[in-house]
Order: C-alpha cells, then structure tokens, then sequence
C-alpha cells in the first residue's frame, strides 16, 4: 500500500511533465499565455498525446468496456463542471493494485485499478480525478516549463524519468529514482509543488461539488491514504515535494464545511465496478464466492444488498458456476431491466458458459435503444467471436472504430479478429492502427507496407492501394517531423 500511496501523490505533481517529449526549451515560442508564456494549449494536447502513447506502450491497460466506459462517464462529468478550457480527455486504466491516479498535458487522464479498491464511494473516487482534472484547468504544467527555465530544467528532467517509471512498472524503482533526485531539491521548489497542490485540492472541490458529488469525501479519502501510510516501514521520499499531511487535510475539511449543504445519494454503479475489480485480483475464486454469499447475507441496506448481490454475481461467474451467476443477477435485472453494467453482465454469463446466442439476442433490443454503446457492442462481439462469427465480429469492431478511434485496445482485438476471419491484409493494417497509438511508428509503417504488398499482389481494389499509399506517405511526414 506504501508504494502504491507513494505513486498516487508523486504523480499529482504536474510541472514535471515536459522533457519526457524531449522538446527542446528554446525551440517553445513564448505566447504571451495569461497562465504560461512558454507552452500553448494546442502544445500541451500533443505532448499529452505522446505521453499517453508511453504509457499504453509500457504498461498493461485494462480493456474492460464497463470500467472504462465509467471512468470515461465521472471524467466528462466533473469536467462539464470544471474551469477546464480544452474538453478534448484521453483515458487509460492501469492494471495495477497500487493506488495511483495522473493527469498528464492535454487532458490525459490514467487511474491505476488500485483506486477502485481503495476509494470506498463513488466520492471519494471523484475527489481524486477532481483533483487531477485540477492541475490540467489550472495548467500546472505550463506553469512547471516556466519554472524550468528559471533554472530548474535539470530537477524536473529528473523526477520526470522517475514518475514515468512508477506510472508503467515497479513503483520501488520510480522510489528510489526520485529519491536520488530530491536530493537536489530546493525550497522554491517545495513552495512551488505544495502551492500547486493547495489549488487542486481547492478547485477539485468547487468541481466536485458543482457536479453533485459530496465534497467531505476529499478530506475522507486524504484520512484513508495518510492512516494506511503510517504503517509504512519509512516515510515516502516524495513527502519532500508532496506533503499530504494532517493540516492539509483539516483544510481540506475546512472548505467542505463551507459549502451549502445538499443531499448525496451513494452510487450503485460505482460499487458494482469495484467488484469487477475486486473479483478481477481474486486468486482464490472458491473464498470470493463464500465471501460474497456471508457479505450479501449480512448486508444491512437496501443499497448494500443490492451492491453484494452483484458482487456474488460476478463471483458466480468467475468461479464458472454460471447458473448461480444468472440466479444471483436476476433480481437486479428485473428491477433495473435497462442498466447497461447488468445487461453486459448478463451477456457475459451467456457467452461464457457457451451460449452466444442467446447472448446476441439478448443483446440486440439494447443496442437498438442505446446504438454504438461501447459495453454493449463490445459484449456482442464476444458473443460473435465465440459463435465463430469472425467476418461479422470483424465487421462490427471496424464501424466501432469509427466511434473510438483512439482506443488502442479496440484496434488490437481488431487485428485478432481479421486474423480469425483470414483477412491478412485487414490484420496488418489494424495491427499499424494500434502501433501508432502505442507510438511506435516503424512497426505500423512496416504494417501498412505489408498490407500494400498484398493489395498490390493480389490486383486487389485501386483505390484501396492508393488510400494505403497516402497513409504510408502521411506516417512517413509525421516521422520525419518527430526525428526533426
């Protein structure tokens, strides 16, 4: 819990994004920006956007449909709500059961799992992407580049290299990275990291709170993360630059006091994600099951009744026992017959106990009321895959692209999926699809030279060789613009 506590509060620090991008300082045009004169809003999407490609080349993501569709849904929410000026959001959940959560230039925004097993309510998941979403509205980033050219380029190249590592692999080695770093710290920088950090937590909680979310759950999830601390073996290097301590979290209670007073209802769905997760890290799934039936036998609430019982559904289900899974998820479903989360879930069951059919027809009178929806397609699909239906499957992933061209994960099963079908050409060129969203442009130039090669062989369709042509030439420009 230690490192997974020290990597949530290391990667807050946003001022220490850029020179991972290795862009230059002098070539940065000073823009006269009311926040930054250094780095332009249109700067910060792209070095987002490269930033997410490391981040999807380095770390095992999640490609669960609901979660992320969730993450996606309270993200836009909070945003709605923000002082953000560029709305344009990425996403990504790490597959990870460290507490962690980052917000990189451009609007990325990274949860690890870990955050879902450690934020107990919805609102104290929302404090901390309100949080995140904070220092991208308020440009700490920028802010950060202005400072580096003050003298402190070096520092921040540092304890860059270090979050990057905490954020995609062993956290002890992000640790010791940034340790050997802070050495070199000095007060201006500290003044710099806590003041960055006071603002979030300030404006987070205006976000929260506009978005109808409790804005107590703050200081809540601060007392959780700093209690779970204490029993650490030694104090967390980065406590130098990024003190969470009991006067920030008495500030933290002090604001929410403050607010006019509103009735919070807890979030059912939120709960239900967590037991994805939760059963997702169950290795023992004969003891999640036994837990789950004590769990739901001694709830208490309606609302905890209800969370149990899906919690013992998605138990059912990983243990195989399929019957049990639909017995369990049957009362929900006849209260709540169009919830998306119990309807994919449903599916789910069907399709894994080898009944995809039944799946698809379940399936489709939702897709009809809720078209494109991504758990909903993407729980057809495996339906299709299953039944061998690889062309159709293939087929309905390709116009799902055209919805989520930037979901990495998408274009990867795409790929398995022509290659299922036996369409050789279609493979390579999803294949070159995903590497330019991991970043990696050699690999999808080779893809789509691949592919020309067989639409050439093949005297396949002109105009499919020209449009194949032109991509290749397009890949080739932006690498000549990246090597530039």
């Amino acid at each position: 819990m230690n490192n997974g506590f020290r990597t949530f509060c290391t990667l807050m620090f946003f001022g220490i994004m850029m020179p991972v991008f290795s862009v230059a300082q002098s070539t940065l045009p000073s823009l006269g920006d009311r926040i930054s004169g250094t780095v332009s809003l249109g700067q910060e999407y792209q070095l987002g956007q490269q930033f997410l490609s490391q981040i999807r080349r380095s770390a095992h993501t999640i490609p669960d449909a609901l979660l992320n569709n969730y993450l996606e849904n309270i993200s836009f929410k909070l945003a709605a709500h923000s002082q953000l000026q560029d709305r344009r959001l990425s996403f990504v959940i790490i597959d990870s059961e460290e507490i962690n959560a980052f917000a990189a230039p451009g609007g990325i925004i990274g949860v690890n799992t870990g955050l879902f097993l450690n934020a107990r309510t919805e609102a104290e998941f929302a404090s901390v992407m309100g949080h995140e979403l904070a220092h991208v509205s308020q440009r700490h980033f920028a802010r950060g580049i202005d400072q580096a050219q003050a003298g402190r380029f070096g520092q921040l190249a540092g304890l860059l290299a270090s979050v990057l590592i905490m954020a995609t692999s062993d956290s002890r080695q992000g640790a010791a990275a940034i340790g050997a770093v802070q050495g070199l710290a000095m007060d201006q920088q500290l003044r710099f990291s806590r003041s960055n950090e006071t603002e979030a937590d300030r404006i987070g909680q205006d976000t929260m709170y506009a978005a109808g979310f409790d804005p107590a759950a703050q200081a809540g999830m601060y007392e959780q993360l700093l209690a779970e601390n204490r029993f650490g073996r030694r104090p967390p290097e980065f406590l130098l630059t990024h003190p969470l301590t009991e006067r920030r979290i008495a500030e933290s209670r002090g604001r929410a006091g403050r607010y006019p007073p509103k009735n919070y209802r807890p979030n059912l769905e939120y709960q239900f994600m967590r037991f994805r997760v939760f059963s997702h890290y169950a290795q023992d799934k004969e003891a999640l099951v036994a837990d789950m039936e004590q769990q739901l036998a001694i709830s208490t609430s309606l609302f905890s009744r209800e969370a149990n019982r899906y919690g013992l559904a998605v138990a059912y289900w990983e243990n195989e026992q399929f019957a049990e899974a639909e017995s369990a998820l049957a009362p929900l479903l006849e209260k709540y017959p169009n919830r998306i989360s119990l309807v994919v879930t449903q599916a789910e069951i069907y399709t894994r106990q080898n009944e995809p059919r039944r799946a698809m027809q379940y399936l489709v009178r939702h897709l009809e009321i809720n078209p494109n929806n991504h758990p909903l397609t993407m729980a057809y699909v495996e339906a299709l895959q299953e039944e061998r239906a690889y062309n159709e499957a293939a087929a309905m992933l390709s116009a799902h692209t055209r919805n989520r061209e930037n979901d990495h994960h998408l274009w990867f099963q795409l790929a398995e999926t022509w290659g299922q079908a036996g369409n050789i050409s279609q493979v390579h060129q999803a294949r070159a699809e995903y590497f330019i969203l991991i970043g990696d442009l050699g690999s999808a130039h080779e893809q789509l030279r691949f592919a020309l090669r067989i639409e050439s062989d093949s005297d396949g369709n002109a105009s499919e060789q020209a449009r194949l042509q032109q991509k290749i030439r397009d890949l080739e420009s932006r690498q000549r613009a990246l090597n530039g």
